[in-house]
């Protein structure tokens, strides 16, 4: 058996018999004890990522050898200088970004990535953090809010969908994490698992244009909303960030506001043009419930369990993940994604809990749905 191959079975191997529950990186920073041997592949990169052609490197780190070299080129800056492995070995910014995006990628736990790139477990999870942050810091240019010519062109694909005046779909996303120590009872989601919510806007080409994690998974989504900044861009800001009386759609978990447009509630009553409306929104809406399916198919860890212990990490890695998501669409590195409809089944808002001036904005909300519902079926 060749080198390669042997490399191989080892890995499969590897991956199969190791659990993620080890990978408690507070630990593993704060802990050192004593060295334990562990079989590792010597020089992976070099001789077998190295030796991948241009689709093998795509199945195995989830994107393009051109995208993976974009990305270099964006946070070089922020990893250049080289994380040292207890004095054994030196990582360059190219492994770290690998090491980085196989563990996006993949369901494995730090010690299968520490057998596989031959570093230590303490090394590993410095260097998932810090290109983590590398990409969180760039977040801001690869996250953002249409305006201008960008968004006359989402209007533009979302009036294509038979939605008009529409600059992003938003909805949430749960993203399992182990259940924390403290207040671990306010994470336990409606399907009664430990996760942090995902809040994000996208547009009509899936690309998030805006992104916010970390709030609790017991939280209704209208109570996220009110605690993210598109809330504030809704209340402080909306001349500015929905001009020309643009909005958002989303489903009934969300109030009904100039800005933000559910669609009716299905009291058994409504009218074939109500019903024509709320089937037009739904269609349009998929697209950020396609936007998430893509992130997690792209960033297993997301869709299986992000087994991290410190909650201040937690945002930083889904927050990351988005952005290489919005770098490999701007790419035009593009994954076949099967629609699978979100699962949640969102509770509606109630309207508890609002203001004054909020109740008005709701019924100026209602009045807009329906000028927006006799338009879409004239169209």
């Amino acid at each position: 058996m060749n080198d390669e191959a042997e490399a191989f079975v080892f890995n499969e191997l590897l991956v199969s018999s190791d659990s993620s529950s080890d990978d408690d990186d507070d630990g593993l920073l704060e802990v050192r004890g004593p060295m334990i041997g562990l079989r590792r592949i010597d020089n992976y990169i070099g001789n077998v990522v190295d030796r991948y052609s241009d689709k093998e490197f795509r199945e195995n780190f989830r994107m393009y050898r051109a995208t993976f070299h974009h990305i270099i080129r964006l946070i070089h800056a922020d990893i250049s200088s080289n994380i040292t492995d207890t004095g054994r070995h030196t990582i360059s910014s190219k492994s770290q970004l690998l090491i980085a995006l196989w563990y996006f990628g993949s369901p494995d736990s730090f010690r299968s990535v520490c057998g596989r790139f031959n570093i230590g477990k303490a090394t590993a999870v410095r260097t998932v953090r810090r290109v983590a942050e590398a990409l969180f810091k760039i977040s801001p240019n690869i996250i953002t809010w249409p305006s201008g010519e960008y968004m006359e062109t989402v209007k533009d694909g979302f009036r294509q969908m038979g939605f008009p005046n529409t600059i992003g779909a938003i909805d949430g996303c749960y993203i399992q994490i182990p259940k924390p120590k403290e207040d671990g009872i306010s994470y336990i989601c409606r399907k009664n698992f430990p996760c942090v919510t995902l809040q994000a806007v996208c547009d009509h080409t899936l690309k998030f244009i805006h992104c916010y994690a970390g709030e609790a998974g017991s939280n209704h989504d209208a109570q996220v909303l009110k605690r993210s900044e598109v809330w504030s861009f809704i209340n402080d800001r909306a001349q500015e960030k929905f001009s020309n009386d643009s909005h958002l759609i989303g489903d009934k978990a969300y109030p009904c506001l100039p800005e933000l447009i559910p669609p009716y509630k299905d009291n058994g009553h409504l009218t074939n043009h109500q019903k024509n409306f709320n089937f037009l929104l739904s269609r349009a809406r998929s697209t950020i419930e396609r936007a998430f399916n893509l992130l997690q198919k792209r960033f297993r860890r997301l869709k299986d369990l992000l087994d991290v212990r410190c909650l201040e990490w937690i945002p930083k890695y889904i927050i990351a993940c988005c952005v290489l998501h919005n770098i490999c669409i701007m790419q035009n590195d593009i994954l076949d994604v099967e629609f699978v409809p979100h699962s949640n089944d969102p509770e509606e808002a109630d309207g508890q809990g609002y203001r004054e001036a909020d109740r008005e904005r709701r019924r100026l909300g209602k009045l807009k749905r329906n000028r927006l519902c006799q338009e879409v079926n004239d169209l």
